[in-house]
């Protein structure tokens, strides 16, 4: 039995099994628009952006050039933490819009809504808050060490960032809304006040990392997990979790099974996400790895069960954590974090 091509929202709409992660292609953005072109041209079908990674127009200008309908492609873009009042969802979902050239009301062709394209998919980001300046802008600690000003009130609310939200579906801005780096006492906050249920979840999912509980929670209430991060991934340093630590690629178990299958070992950990029934967004800007990414195939009962418990016989593995940049623990499962008025 082959693995899925797509997996179904709970509006009805399907996302592909694998898109394209735009997230630190390179450091100045300058390989995304050929990325994607290119990603386009091999056959990828969802594009998965962020307002803050930077790099929107690059997507926008590949898609527009590809030549592929706009119906054909699946677009992700994310709220960046410094849009989190309320007031200004809809305007920082307006930017990318613009900066993706779907700008809704002008576009002429076919769209979701009766003036323009929007995204089929838009998240929060986030569960935190930035303090935000000039043009929604992070303001950065005056100590010069980087780190971003935290807005403690919002980081509190982001239930009321959702219900802003979902005001985007209704306009038709976007077609579907959902969440990212939630954990499972976040997103049950999501739910008591919800109209609308997230359609997806994206998270840091790779063997070394399974969310097993987050993923029963999810499915239970029809929320879709999606993997980032689903090799391993390297997040900035200043969110880096376990520097020192071998991706799950670099895992003898995972190499000899690559080995046994004919695959690569990022094809492993790749096909085992899909047949867990969870999509991926891995991110390369090397057409064989593209290739590679899209070519996927289930695993054996027997290797897939290997995959599937290696955390277990090593202990779990989060790559992105970003408690020493801001303070607090966003996954912290007993405390609805940040519970403190400043940094610890």
């Amino acid at each position: 039995m082959a693995l899925p091509a797509t997996f179904a929202l709970n509006n009805g709409m399907r996302v592909p099994a694998v898109g394209l992660g735009t997230f630190q292609v390179e450091s100045d953005n300058s390989k995304v628009k050929d990325a994607v072109k290119l990603a386009l041209k091999l056959g990828y079908r969802h594009i998965d952006g962020a307002h803050a990674y930077g790099n929107e127009k690059e997507i926008g200008e590949a898609i527009k050039e590809s030549g592929i309908p706009r119906k054909e492609i699946f677009v992700t873009s994310k709220l960046a933490q410094t849009w989190h009042d309320a007031k200004d969802v809809e305007r920082a979902l307006d930017v990318s819009l613009e900066n993706l050239e779907l700008e809704y009301g002008k576009s002429s062709g076919p769209g979701l809504g009766p003036h323009g394209d929007g995204v089929d998919l838009y998240l929060m980001h986030f569960p935190h808050a930035y303090k935000a300046g000039e043009n929604n802008t992070t303001i950065r600690h005056p100590s010069g060490n980087g780190k971003p000003v935290i807005d403690y009130e919002l980081s509190r609310r982001y239930t009321e960032t959702w219900q802003a939200m979902e005001k985007l579906v209704d306009s038709g801005k976007a077609r579907s809304i959902g969440l990212a780096n939630f954990n499972v006492l976040k997103t049950k906050r999501i739910l008591e006040v919800a109209r609308i249920i997230p359609a997806v979840n994206q998270v840091e999912i790779h063997p070394y990392f399974p969310q097993r509980e987050l993923s029963e929670f999810s499915s239970k209430h029809g929320i879709l997990l999606v993997a980032h991060q689903p090799l391993g991934g390297r997040p900035i340093p200043s969110v880096r979790g376990h520097a020192d630590k071998p991706f799950p690629t670099d895992d003898p178990m995972i190499i000899e099974i690559a080995a046994k299958c004919g695959m690569t070992p990022a094809q492993v950990c790749l096909s085992w996400a899909v047949q867990r029934g969870i999509p991926v967004i891995p991110k390369s800007t090397q057409e064989e790895h593209m290739k590679q990414n899209m070519q996927l195939k289930r695993l054996p009962d027997d290797l897939f069960e290997a995959v599937d418990t290696l955390s277990t016989k090593r202990g779990p593995l989060r790559f992105l954590d970003p408690s020493r940049h801001i303070g607090f623990d966003i996954f912290d499962e007993e405390n609805d974090q940040p519970v403190l008025e400043s940094a610890v």
